[in-house]
C-alpha cells in the first residue's frame, strides 16, 4: 500500500535548542506578557500546502488579482479532536469587511460602524479632490509652455554658440592683420556683439518667466492645496484608526481580552488589527478552537514597494502584528503535535486512470463553501501529486464519514464511473456501530428523502418532494448496548445511511458519534466507515474490489 503523507505539525517545545524538524519553515513567536515565557506557533509544510489549495482557489477569481493583500489560514483542532481550516484577509475583500466564508473583523468595530462610514466617504471625497487638483489642465499648459520656451531658448543658445566661434575666428584673422589700434577696436566691436547676444539671452528668459509666473503661482497654489488635503486625510486616518484601536477587543487563549489601545498604549501603526494574524488567533481563541500551524502569503498585485509578490509566505509584520503577538498566543499548551493519522492519506489503489484513498473522519471529500471546509482530499491530492491537478471525485463520503474513496485523473474515466454509480453498478459496503440495540436482524429501508432547507445540511423524510433511497442492513454483532451493522446502500443521497438508522421508519437507531442527528455520546467521531468499494474498471475492462478494515 503507498502512503502519501503531509508533514507532520513539529511538537511545541519549551527550550530554545536547534530545532531538528525540517517540517517547520517559520515560527510566529511572542514573549507572555505575564509570564515572560516565550510562545511560538509553527508555519509547517502541511498548512503551506494547504495555503496553495487557497491559492488556487483565488486564481479562479480575476477580482482577486487587481489588488494584492496578505491572507491567512490557521490550522485548528476542535474540543472533540477534529481538524479545521480557518482563512482570514487584510483589510478589505472586495471592498467589504466581512465576507462570507471568511473569518470576521475584529469584534468592536461594530460600535463604530458609523463614524467609520462618514470617515470614509470624507476620505473618499478628500481623495477625489486631490484627483481633481492633479489633473488641472492648467498643468498641462505649464508643462507645454516650459517645453516651448526650453526649446527656443536651445535654439538660442545653438546661434549664439555658432556666432560665438566666428567671432573667436576673426580674433585670430585680425589679430594677424591689423595694428595694435585698429585691432582693440575691432576687439570691442566683437565684445560689443557678444554683450547683444547675452542680452538677447537673458530678455528671453524674463519673457519666459513674466509668461509661465501666473501659470506656475496658480499650480503652486493648488500644490499646497494638495499638501493640505493630505494632511487632512492623515488626520482622519489617525482619527479613525485610534477610535478603532480603542474598540477593537483581542481575547488570547487564557480568556483574556483587552482593546489594542490599551494592549499597547504608545500607539499603534495604522492598520493593526485588520491583518490576518490577529483575525485568525482572536478567533479560534473565542470559539474554542486549539491553533496548530498557520501561514500568511501575498496574493495579487505586487505591493507598491514591490518587497511582497503574489504567492509567496511571509513572516508576521514587524510593525502590526509581531508587537501584540505574544498577547494573541498567551494561554497556548507548550505540549503541540498532532496524532499521525490526523494528516495522512492512505492511497490504497491508482494507476494511470484512478485513485482510491481511504478518507479520514473529519476531512472533506472536496472543498466546501465556508470558511473551515477548503481543505479536503481532493485539494491535498493536487497538492501533493504534481501530476494529479485534473484529479475529480467520482463520489462523495460525508466530512465524517471515513473509508474508500475513488477519484478519477481524467474527465473521461470520471464519467464512465459516475454512470456507473448512476446506475448502481458499483457495489458499496459501510460498517457502522448503533447506539442502541436492533431487533430485526436484516431487511431493506426504503425512504423518500431531501433537504430541510430552515436547517442545513439537515436531510429528513420527505413523502410529497423527496428523492427515493434504497438501503440493505444486517447486524453483524450486538456489543453491549451498542449494535455493528453493516450497510449497503442501492442509492447515493445526502446522508441516506444515517437517517435510514436514526427515522423511526427505519431502523429508530442512530450512529454512534452522529451529533447532527441526535447521539449525545461522548463518542469522539461518526462511527460509519466505506469499507468496500467494487467496480469495473472502465479502462482496463475488469471488476475491481478494495477492501478496508474498519477503524473501530
Amino acid at each position: 500500500m503507498n502512503r502519501v503523507s503531509l508533514a507532520k505539525i513539529s511538537e511545541f517545545i519549551q527550550d530554545n535548542d536547534i530545532l531538528n524538524d525540517l517540517s517547520v519553515d517559520y515560527w510566529y513567536q511572542g514573549y507572555c506578557p505575564q509570564t515572560g515565557q516565550l510562545l511560538r506557533l509553527p508555519r509547517t509544510k502541511t498548512i503551506e500546502a494547504i495555503a496553495l489549495g487557497l491559492m488556487a482557489q483565488l486564481s479562479r477569481d480575476d477580482r482577486y488579482s487587481y489588488e494584492g493583500k496578505m491572507y491567512g489560514v490557521l490550522l485548528v483542532e476542535t474540543s472533540t479532536g477534529e481538524l479545521r481550516v480557518i482563512k482570514a484577509f487584510s483589510g478589505l475583500l472586495l471592498g467589504k469587511n466581512n465576507v462570507e466564508g471568511w473569518v470576521p473583523c475584529l469584534l468592536g468595530k461594530e460600535k463604530i460602524a458609523l463614524e467609520e462610514l462618514e470617515t470614509l466617504e470624507k476620505l473618499e471625497a478628500i481623495k477625489q479632490q486631490i484627483i481633481t487638483l492633479k489633473q488641472l489642465p492648467q498643468r498641462q499648459q505649464y508643462q507645454n509652455l516650459c517645453q516651448e520656451w526650453e526649446t527656443r531658448l536651445q535654439n538660442l543658445a545653438i546661434i549664439h554658440q555658432q556666432k560665438k566661434q566666428k567671432r573667436q575666428k576673426q580674433r585670430e584673422y585680425l589679430s594677424n592683420k591689423l595694428e595694435k589700434k585698429q585691432l582693440k577696436i575691432a576687439f570691442n566691436k566683437l565684445d560689443l556683439e557678444s554683450q547683444k547676444d547675452g542680452i538677447t539671452k537673458r530678455n528671453l528668459k524674463k519673457q519666459k518667466e513674466q509668461i509661465l509666473k501666473p501659470l506656475k503661482e496658480f499650480i503652486e497654489q493648488k500644490d499646497d492645496q494638495i499638501f493640505k488635503l493630505k494632511l487632512q486625510r492623515k488626520e482622519l486616518s489617525r482619527q479613525l484608526q485610534k477610535q478603532m484601536h480603542q474598540v477593537y477587543s483581542l481575547t488570547n487563549f487564557a480568556g483574556q481580552s483587552t482593546s489594542l489601545q490599551d494592549l499597547i498604549s504608545a500607539g499603534l501603526p495604522t492598520g493593526t488589527g485588520e491583518c490576518c494574524a490577529p483575525k485568525l488567533l482572536n478567533y479560534a481563541a473565542k470559539n474554542n478552537l486549539k491553533p496548530l500551524a498557520m501561514a500568511e502569503f501575498w496574493w495579487g498585485k505586487a505591493s507598491k514597494d514591490g518587497d511582497k509578490r503574489s504567492g509567496q509566505f511571509y513572516p508576521a509584520c514587524p510593525e502590526r502584528c509581531q508587537p501584540i503577538m505574544g498577547f494573541l498566543l498567551s494561554g497556548l499548551s507548550l505540549n503541540f503535535g498532532l496524532k499521525e493519522n490526523h494528516l495522512e492519506l492512505d492511497l490504497i489503489y491508482q494507476d494511470q486512470w484512478i485513485i482510491a484513498v481511504n478518507k479520514p473522519a473529519g476531512l472533506l471529500s472536496v472543498p466546501g463553501r465556508y470558511y473551515q471546509t477548503f481543505d479536503s482530499v481532493l485539494t491535498r491530492l493536487q497538492n501533493l501529486l504534481p501530476e494529479a491537478e485534473e484529479l475529480m471525485t467520482v463520489h462523495r463520503l460525508d466530512q465524517e464519514t471515513s473509508g474508500i474513496l475513488l477519484l478519477a485523473r481524467d474527465r473521461q474515466t470520471q464519467s464512465q464511473l459516475s454512470q456507473q454509480f448512476e446506475q448502481r453498478k458499483i457495489e458499496k459496503i459501510y460498517e457502522a456501530i448503533l447506539a442502541g440495540s436492533l431487533v430485526v436482524k436484516q431487511g431493506v429501508i426504503e425512504l423518500p428523502l431531501g433537504g430541510d432547507p430552515n436547517n442545513r445540511p439537515y436531510q429528513k423524510v420527505d413523502w410529497k418532494k423527496g428523492k427515493p433511497s434504497t438501503t440493505y442492513f444486517q447486524i453483524i454483532a450486538q456489543e453491549g448496548d451498542y449494535t455493528r451493522v453493516q450497510f449497503i446502500p442501492l442509492t447515493g443521497r445526502t446522508h441516506q445511511i444515517r437517517i435510514h438508522a436514526v427515522d423511526q421508519q427505519g431502523l429508530g437507531v442512530v450512529i454512534l458519534g452522529d451529533r447532527l442527528y441526535g447521539c449525545s455520546s461522548n463518542a469522539n467521531r461518526l462511527h460509519l466507515h466505506a469499507k468496500e468499494l467494487k467496480f469495473e474498471h472502465p479502462q482496463l475492462q475488469k471488476t475491481i474490489k478494495l477492501h478496508l478494515q474498519t477503524p473501530f
